[in-house]
């Protein structure tokens, strides 16, 4: 008896499970069954500073991170979902001194402007400034590894925020 009333919760719970607007997967993304695809253009560079092929970095983990954590697929145009912007901050700042009135740590700041057009909910399109940033010692020049060190950990952070914002909706 008590093994009956166990097999139809679990097929209560399974049902349950199957019935949903969307698609749901392990990010927690739920998306429209009509949405199937996105776009990430190219990011153009109106930075005063210039480090060549950044915006060309982000552009990939954009796509990389949105091809991971949901299910779209990548077009090259017509996407469900367009991303566009451009790369409008790239700064290096002194943080912190020493003794001797020199700078101790550097602070790398990166900001994105991105433009989200949801082609099939206009509502939800929108335009919206990312920022990150990373410190590291003045005693390291920012080339080679320390820069894509510094370039990991920004990217990260604002490709995580604008997912966030235009998939998981959080």
């Amino acid at each position: 008896m008590i093994f009956k009333n166990m097999r139809f919760l679990f097929l209560g719970l399974a049902l349950l499970s199957f019935c949903s607007c969307g698609f749901y997967s392990l990010s927690g993304v739920t998306l429209p069954a009509n949405v199937k695809t996105f776009q990430v253009d190219y990011f153009g560079y109106q930075a005063v500073l210039v480090e060549p092929g950044i915006e060309r970095d982000f552009k990939i983990k954009l796509e990389d991170l949105i091809q991971d954590q949901s299910r779209l697929s990548l077009t090259p145009k017509n996407g469900d979902y367009v991303y566009q912007g451009e790369i409008t901050r790239y700064y290096i700042a002194p943080m912190t001194a020493t003794a001797n009135s020199t700078a101790s740590q550097n602070r790398l700041t990166i900001e994105i402007n991105i433009r989200f057009t949801n082609t099939k909910v206009e509502e939800e399109s929108f335009e919206k400034k990312y920022s990150f940033f990373y410190d590291y010692s003045a005693n390291i020049q920012l080339q080679g590894s320390a820069l894509e060190t510094a370039l990991e950990v920004i990217y990260e952070q604002i490709t995580q925020d604008v997912f966030n914002d235009t998939l998981a909706k959080w």
